[in-house]
C-alpha cells in the first residue's frame, strides 16, 4: 500500500510538470531529439527539383510516368531515464532534496516524451541494480515510473554509474535518448576503482554516448559547496556513514572545504567535456525549468 503522501506527492508533480511540458515544452522536445533515421513513406510523381536518385523504378516503368520515393524522419524514439538512489540523493537544504529534484524533472522528461508517442524507460541504480522498468508508452506507465523514483527504498548506498550504463547497454537493443541523474559523488570503493584503474567511468561514458544519446544532469545543493560559521559540527558521509568532527568556525577549514568542493564540480565538468556528454546542472535552490529550457534551446541552436 502506498502512502497517501506519495499519492500526494505523484499527484503534485503529474499537475506541475504536465504545465511545464504543455507550456515551456512543448515543440522543443520534437526538435532536439532525433529518431532512428528515415523509414519510407509514400511514391509520388517527380516534380522538378528532385534528387534523382530518389526515383521508382520499378513504378516509373509499370505507370510511364516517372514517380520518387518519399521518405520521413522515423520519430519514435526510447527515452531511458537512469536515476542515482545512492545515499547522497537523500540530501537537500533548501526547497528539496535532491531525490524529489530528480523525481519532478524525470516526470518532465516522461511525459514530454509520451506526448510524442515515445517510450520510456527507468533505471534506479546505488552501488548497484536496484530497479529496472523496461520502456513502454502511455500516462499510467510514466505515473508508474514517477512513484518508483518516489517510493522505492535501495538496498545499497553507494554510487557505481558505470555499472548504471553498462546495465543500459545490455537492457537496450538500439540507440536510445538517455538521462544520467546524479549528483555524481562516488563513494570510497568508486573513488578507489577510477583511482587505480583507467578510470572506469570515463570509459564507461564514452562507450554509452557512442551508443546513445547520453544527457546527464547534475543534481547539486549549495550546503554542498560552502560551510557555514556554525562552530562545532559533525559531517556525515551518505554513502559510507563515516562522520569527522570540525570547527566550522575555523576561516582555514571553510576556505578548504570551499576549494574540495570547487575542485570536484571542475573535475565532473572536465570529465563530461572531454568524453562531450552534454550536461544540465540544477539545484535544490533554484528552479529546474531554467535549466531544462536553456538546454533546449541551446540544442535547437546546434541542429539549425
Amino acid at each position: 500500500m502506498i502512502p497517501k503522501e506519495i499519492l500526494k506527492k505523484i499527484r503534485r508533480i503529474e499537475i506541475t510538470t504536465s504545465h511545464l511540458v504543455t507550456d515551456v515544452f512543448a515543440g522543443q522536445y520534437h526538435s532536439v531529439f532525433k529518431g532512428q533515421g528515415i523509414e519510407f513513406d509514400e511514391v509520388r510523381e517527380y516534380n522538378p527539383g528532385d534528387d534523382i536518385r530518389s526515383i521508382d523504378w520499378n513504378v516509373t516503368a509499370r505507370t510511364g510516368t516517372v514517380h520518387v520515393k518519399k521518405y520521413v524522419e522515423e520519430r519514435e524514439l526510447t527515452v531511458m531515464v537512469l536515476v542515482d538512489a545512492s545515499g547522497s540523493s537523500y540530501f537537500g537544504t533548501v526547497n528539496q532534496l535532491k531525490s524529489s529534484l530528480a523525481a519532478e524533472i524525470a516526470a518532465v522528461l516522461a511525459f514530454s516524451a509520451i506526448r510524442n508517442n515515445d517510450k520510456v524507460g527507468l533505471i534506479i541504480f546505488s552501488d548497484g541494480i536496484e530497479r529496472f522498468i523496461p520502456p513502454r508508452k502511455g500516462s499510467r506507465h510514466v505515473l508508474r515510473v514517477i512513484r518508483e523514483i518516489l517510493y522505492f527504498k535501495p538496498k545499497g548506498k553507494g554510487t557505481n554509474i558505470p555499472a548504471a550504463l553498462d546495465y543500459l547497454n545490455k537492457v537496450t537493443r538500439h540507440k536510445t535518448v538517455s538521462f544520467l541523474i546524479s549528483d555524481f559523488l562516488q563513494d570510497e570503493a568508486g573513488r578507489r576503482r577510477d583511482k587505480n584503474s583507467k578510470n572506469p567511468l570515463k570509459q564507461t561514458l564514452v562507450l554509452a554516448n557512442k551508443r546513445h544519446d547520453l544527457i546527464a544532469i547534475t543534481l547539486n545543493d549549495p550546503k554542498e559547496m560552502a560551510l557555514e560559521n556554525s562552530g562545532l559540527i559533525i559531517l556525515e558521509d551518505a554513502e559510507t556513514g563515516k562522520r569527522v568532527y570540525i570547527d566550522s568556525s575555523d576561516p582555514r577549514i571553510r576556505q578548504e572545504f570551499a576549494e574540495i568542493a570547487k575542485k570536484r564540480i571542475q573535475e565532473r565538468e572536465a570529465l563530461l567535456n572531454s568524453v562531450r556528454v552534454d550536461r544540465i546542472d540544477v539545484a535544490t535552490d533554484k528552479p529546474y525549468s531554467q535549466a531544462l529550457v536553456k538546454f533546449f534551446k541551446q540544442r535547437q541552436k546546434r541542429f539549425r
